[in-house]
């Protein structure tokens, strides 16, 4: 077994080892991860902060050493949080927000001996339950792109996961895996602004998840980042006139 961090902006997860297959997630500046098996130019990986596993390709990110990794498990992370970012090495590079940045201090992040300078707004997570909605509002018309996670295409659980990292808490990728996460809240009259409702199909299984606004809103990603009516049936997308999804569950994580 093999270690390994992103050193671009953003790298694509994929299903198969190759480049056509389908993108199932994306991996943020920062992020590290295990190498579990090596295929066609492309390695299987198991990303330290989800445990989520997909293929990435061999020319996109760095190795680094067990105990630079294992170091790393046992750091508080340091965060971006300004939309879009420039670090710099030898050249500049743009980073989303959310993105890592490793051995973080006075300016200077850490990769694999590698430095990098940085002279952005950071957070290591905030307090304040109010700023789930702010952070959440900074991704509004973000398009919606299956496996995303930045402000240029993200999708509904890549969303709730980077705004919720952004408050020093780290979801599962998935939206039914975020539902099992936190405490059951049984109706929407309980729920404050920046708790969880998730959404299931015919069959009962969840397949979305949003943030809970006031005043009966929810920001959530369904073919951009937007803002809808909820109450006890689920999301009523008032310019169509109809219901989207159906509620299933309501979650309270901070």
């Amino acid at each position: 077994m093999g270690y390994g961090i992103c050193n671009l902006s953003i790298i694509a997860m994929r299903a198969k080892s190759t480049h056509q297959a389908e993108m199932i997630n994306q991996i943020l500046f920062g992020e590290s991860f295990k190498v579990l098996n090596t295929r066609n130019n492309f390695s299987l990986v198991r990303l330290s902060h989800d445990d989520y596993e997909g293929w990435v390709c061999n020319n996109q990110w760095i190795k680094i050493k067990e105990e630079n990794y294992t170091k790393l498990q046992e750091e508080t992370l340091t965060i971006t949080v300004d939309i879009l970012d420039i670090i710099k090495r030898e050249s500049f590079q743009s980073i989303v927000i959310g993105s890592i940045l490793p051995n973080y201090k006075s300016g200077y992040a850490i990769l694999n001996e590698e430095m990098y300078h940085f002279e952005g707004l950071t957070t290591q997570g905030f307090t304040e339950k109010k700023y789930i909605i702010e952070n959440a509002l900074l991704y509004l018309n973000t398009p919606y792109l299956w496996g995303g996670r930045s402000p240029i295409g993200i999708d509904c659980s890549g969303f709730t996961q980077i705004v919720y990292r952004l408050q020093g808490i780290q979801l599962p990728r998935d939206s039914y895996q975020q539902a099992k996460v936190g405490i059951t809240l049984k109706s929407l009259k309980e729920s404050d602004p920046g708790d969880l409702a998730f959404f299931s199909n015919q069959e009962e299984q969840i397949i979305h998840v949003g943030i809970i606004m006031k005043n009966k809103k929810i920001i959530h990603a369904s073919g951009k980042v937007r803002i809808d009516q909820l109450d006890s049936k689920g999301i009523l997308n008032e310019q169509l006139g109809t219901y989207t999804h159906k509620l299933h569950l309501l979650k309270r994580i901070l």
